[in-house]
């Protein structure tokens, strides 16, 4: 008979001579050899609670064990994974991979060793295989049941919803409690039940990868994910607690972290007896020792944190496994231990490379089986990763890719990690999709840190629903509040010992990341690395955009389709018409369009090299996935017909209804609804014209013998013939809805909207009265200027001070008579005013709009009715300014049209026109409606060394800052008008490329954009928003905004 031919190792592949610690055994193939000998039996309880018994030769290696493990669960990514048992000192221990067994477990009989997740990555999107994630699922499962995992009662619900959906599938609320009763997931867990229960109901179709997946994106994003804590003391003998992640070596009080030292910061790890010693680089910059000590309980406690931490810096740090040191003559001092096994980046190398079998595997509690997706079916649905969320979370080899390092064992039990030799090249299978997630309709994303709305500027003085935890950075224009992972405001009794920080010049650590820029200053070097990994190709740039506004585009589309919807729901104020006119013909958009992000997600991470398919170049290519879509969303045109008739609905059935015009008053005060609500009804038409932007810029960039040219010419063909049809509906909708939002800003005026009333600009301008110069805000239409005050109500609104006819108006400037610079006379029939602009520039403006709506009102029919609520007879010109003077005196006397008084909001567009003494017109407005833009930046302060990633919003002409796409709100924005855009100079030593700076008098912001694509496109839409260009360069771009 001839011998049954053995295949090679994964080891032997890599060129190792034995097997490294991941097997890929299929069913019938043997184990490689082993030690003979005396077999012993040992007991490993599986992630799923099972019981299995393997025998081994008793002086066989750990690693025997391990391998034999991974062969029977078919585990190909088995090198995350690790044995742990409790040694003859009742400590827990992870299994040496190089020692005997014997040597190590003494009573094997009467010892149960656990099978779990040993190294936890960055980002579960490096786990390629579905096995493993459901293996890592099943970890955070059993963290959350042993108190380990703390969060939340919020986030918690959230992951057992998600465990709940993996395990019995789609939401019936009897049988949601009926399986909590049986389970218990977390401590206290009846408490959470409804909350559970909710967000299981959001779930809906979602398969148990896809719950696996989600539960890992959530889980990642908290402090206490993959930590184990080891309890020491510091020199002054506070109590605290040391644990090692990938990044490198952090320090806890109680479950608060209060400091990390990064891998790119540690020079030397080394333990003498029970004192754990961390030596660090050397800093100019800060006055602390370079050595930390820590003291553990015992010095088998410290060898045994410091063994895992040699683990962790080899496994997540180097290029491939530390090579043995040669046994010493005579004799040795210090420890022999070193880490064994494969690298990460070997193990994604390996597994990117290899083409293994799908392989079906048993979910222990879930109704479902499971297939293994691999690389080799990248065509499938949902066969790398499922419904994707991930935040773009850079892979950390090293935090620094200017201090890549190296580890070997030294004399004296001591790690050295040296700065001299290079660091890992990055292997095109480290390359991640780009984020987007799942959600069915009506689905709550609930972030996981609950940040509170930071202020929006100066002008809107909002008190915050929880206390701060720390001064407030940057400025009143742009201000953030800390909350920790908990839910709450972080104690201020937790203070920080003096040697736990290498840095005097780090804040506190308590402080929010989004706070403590220096606490983020890893991202800096993160992105480096991250850059380097992705295709350059400005074709995939451009379809990276189509994914990151998609994303955006789908929150606002939930603003209407959940969050208002419930809303409304929830009262029974808005009338059924309305709601059947409104929600049935926004629905079928957001579920069109929640397909359409998915798709996208696919194509780009197969261009990004997730599978084979990125070497035929079969899928670095959008237009046949546009032009599909593109195809598809034709169908729904009669739904894009109807938003005319909404809009018009809403207003209609606001001015008709108390009630709902409280219920609609009180949802835009709420932090999800960051724009006026009825913005949100135009969006649909917006998209079309952003997908008509990307596909010219994409026709442009592709020559015509490129495979994707003809898709994306066709799509182009389809979309602009959209665009043309509902073009015009679109420019009368937008008046109709700016009118109506300036209504909202303005009192003491009856008829504002009006058929043929049409807005052209509004801005802050100087008016001289008996008082001399005082500031007014003006709004210009094509019948009618008016011009307003700030009101002293606590609504904030702009009091109407009078009004002037444009039929018969003349326009001089007039710097000389008055003697003021920018100065013009308005001389109307019965009444002139005399006004002055902050600039040549705002003059000049002024001066053409006003002009031409001269023109416009003289082919009228004749002068504009009274606009006022209570409008006295015009004055002459001598008699104005008295009159004028008269009104504003009388700002805090009651008046009829102040009844109704209400909250509002204060950051509104003629609010920040108002505190930047500036001015924007309709055309503007149109051209940032063009103009929006989402996507991943990295902000820096003025006077921060670090960079913090933060998922950035523009519209409206204003940043909206995000802390990951998932958010349901802005944590922060940045009003962009009178703000200046420039690239910084050398003497600001930034020293990175794509870098644009944003300054306002003192505030300056940096930001910091992934390639020259995106850095262009930010540079480009951020510039239409802080210079809006005069009327006469950009009617020919929009012809239709002739009024």
């Amino acid at each position: 008979m001839g011998e049954i031919e053995q295949r090679p190792t994964p080891g032997s592949r890599l060129g190792a001579p034995e097997n490294s610690g991941i097997s890929t055994l299929e069913h019938g193939q043997k184990l490689p050899p082993t030690p003979s000998g005396k077999l012993m039996s040992i007991k490993i309880q599986m992630l799923d609670d099972t019981q299995e018994a393997f025998e081994v030769p008793q002086r066989a290696p750990g690693k025997v064990l391990l391998d034999a493990v991974c062969s029977h669960l078919n585990l190909v990514e088995g090198d995350y994974f690790g044995l742990e048992f409790p040694d003859h000192k009742k400590i827990t221990v992870w299994l040496d991979l190089l020692k005997p067994i014997v040597k190590q477990i003494r009573r094997p009989k009467h010892v149960v060793v656990k099978f779990a997740v040993k190294f936890f990555p960055p980002d579960h999107t490096q786990l390629q295989e579905e096995l493993t994630r459901y293996l890592f699922a099943l970890q955070v499962k059993q963290d959350l049941a042993h108190g380990r995992l703390t969060c939340n009662d919020t986030s918690a619900a959230l992951l057992i919803s998600h465990i709940v959906q993996s395990e019995i599938g789609d939401f019936d609320e009897t049988l949601d409690r009926e399986h909590l009763a049986k389970n218990k997931y977390v401590p206290h867990q009846d408490a959470l039940e409804d909350k559970i229960v909710e967000f299981h109901h959001n779930h809906i179709g979602q398969t148990p990868a896809e719950s696996d997946f989600q539960l890992l994106e959530i889980a990642r994003r908290l402090e206490m994910y993959g930590i184990r804590l080891h309890p020491a003391k510091d020199r002054e003998g506070t109590k605290i607690n040391l644990a090692v992640a990938n990044t490198g070596i952090l320090v806890f009080q109680g479950f608060t972290k209060i400091n990390a030292f990064n891998w790119a910061k540690v020079r030397k790890l080394s333990f003498k007896r029970k004192r754990f010693l961390i030596k660090l680089r050397p800093d100019a910059n800060s006055s602390y020792q370079d050595t930390l000590e820590f003291l553990m309980a015992s010095r088998d406690f410290c060898k045994s944190f410091w063994k895992i931490c040699v683990e962790h810096h080899a496994f997540f740090r180097l290029f491939e496994e530390p090579k043995p040191k040669p046994k010493p003559v005579l004799f040795s001092r210090g420890s022999s231990f070193r880490f064994s096994g494969r690298t990460q980046k070997q193990v994604l190398d390996y597994v990117k490379e290899g083409g293994h079998k799908k392989v079906q595997f048993e979910r222990k509690h879930s109704k479902l089986h499971s297939i293994r997706s691999l690389a080799m079916q990248p065509t499938e649905p949902n066969s790398e990763v499922p419904k994707q969320s991930q935040q773009n979370a850079s892979l950390t080899f090293g935090e620094g890719a200017e201090s890549p390092g190296s580890l070997s064992c030294q004399q004296g039990k001591e790690l050295k990690v040296s700065a001299e030799e290079p660091g890992p090249p990055q292997s095109p299978s480290l390359k991640k999709s780009p984020p987007g997630t799942k959600k069915a309709d009506g689905a709550i994303v609930v972030p996981m840190e609950d940040e509170e709305e930071a202020l929006k500027d100066r002008i809107q003085q909002s008190k915050p629903q929880q206390p701060s935890t720390g001064s407030l950075t940057g400025s009143p224009h742009l201000s953030e509040l800390s909350i920790n992972s908990q839910g709450g405001a972080v104690p201020a009794s937790v203070t920080l010992s003096p040697n736990l920080s290498p840095d005097t010049k780090q804040a506190s650590p308590l402080v929010s990341p989004l706070l403590n820029d220096q606490a983020c200053s890893r991202t800096d070097d993160e992105e480096e690395v991250r850059r380097k990994r992705f295709p350059t190709d400005k074709a995939y740039f451009i379809a990276k955009e189509v994914s990151t506004t998609e994303r955006t585009y789908l929150k606002d589309l939930e603003v209407i389709t959940s969050w208002f919807q419930s809303t409304v729901s929830k009262e029974d104020s808005m009338p059924e018409i309305l709601k059947n006119l409104i929600f049935p013909n926004f629905e079928p958009l957001h579920k069109f369009h929640t397909s359409f992000l998915k798709e996208i997600e696919q194509r780009l991470a197969l261009w990004e090299g997730r599978s084979n398919a990125h070497i035929r170049g079969d899928y670095q290519r959008i237009g046949d996935v546009m032009l599909k879509n593109i195809q598809g969303l034709k169908q729904l045109a009669v739904h894009l017909w109807k938003h005319n008739e909404a809009l018009e609905g809403l207003e209609n059935g606001i001015k008709g209804s108390r009630r709902l015009e409280s219920l609609c008053r009180d949802f835009e005060l709420q932090k999800v609804c960051y724009l006026p609500l009825n913005t949100f009804l135009l969006r649909p038409l917006h998209r079309l014209m952003h997908y008509k932007q990307i596909l010219e810029r994409l026709c442009k960039h592709h020559p015509p013998s490129h495979a994707d040219f003809r898709d994306c010419r066709a799509a182009l063909a389809e979309i602009t013939e959209m665009v043309a049809q509902l073009h015009g509906t679109m420019i009368k909708m937008e008046n109709f809805q700016k009118l109506h939002e300036l209504k909202k800003d303005l009192i003491g005026i009856d008829n504002l909207v009006i058929p043929g009333r049409e807005f052209i600009r509004l801005g802050s301008l100087s008016k001289l009265s008996g008082k001399g110069l005082q500031q007014r805000m003006f709004f210009l239409f094509n019948d009618v200027l008016l011009y307003t005050s700030r009101g002293l109500t606590a609504s904030n609104q702009f009091k109407v001070h009078g009004q002037l006819s444009l039929y018969g108006m003349t326009i001089e400037e007039s710097e000389d008579e008055w003697g003021v610079p920018h100065c013009l006379t308005l001389r109307g029939q019965r009444q002139s005013v005399v006004v002055a602009a902050s600039s040549r520039s705002e003059m000049e403006k002024w001066t053409e709009d006003i002009q031409m709506a001269i023109d416009l009102a003289e082919k009228s029919s004749g002068p504009t009715p009274e606009l006022l609520a209570s409008s006295p007879p015009d004055k002459s010109p001598e008699e104005s300014t008295a009159a004028d003077q008269e009104s504003e005196d009388d700002l805090s006397a009651s008046r009829t049209s102040l009844e109704r008084q209400a909250p509002h909001r204060g950051n509104t567009m003629v609010h920040v026109c108002w505190h930047r003494n500036t001015s924007v017109s309709m055309v503007d407005f149109s051209i940032a409606v063009e103009n929006q833009l989402s996507g991943n930046l990295l902000r820096k302060f003025k006077n921060s060394n670090g960079w913090q990633k933060l998922w950035v919003v523009f519209t409206n002409f204003c940043l909206f800052f995000y802390k990951s796409h998932q958010d349901n709100h802005p944590l922060a924005s940045l009003p962009l008008l009178g703000y200046s855009l420039t690239i910084p100079s050398e003497s600001e030593n930034i020293h990175k490329d794509y870098v644009f700076k944003l300054h306002f008098k003192s505030h300056v912001y940096y930001f910091r954009a992934e390639s020259e694509y995106t850095f262009e496109r930010w540079m480009e839409v951020i510039r239409s928003a802080t210079s809006s260009a005069s009327r006469t360069h950009i009617l020919s771009h929009k012809e239709s905004h002739v009024y």
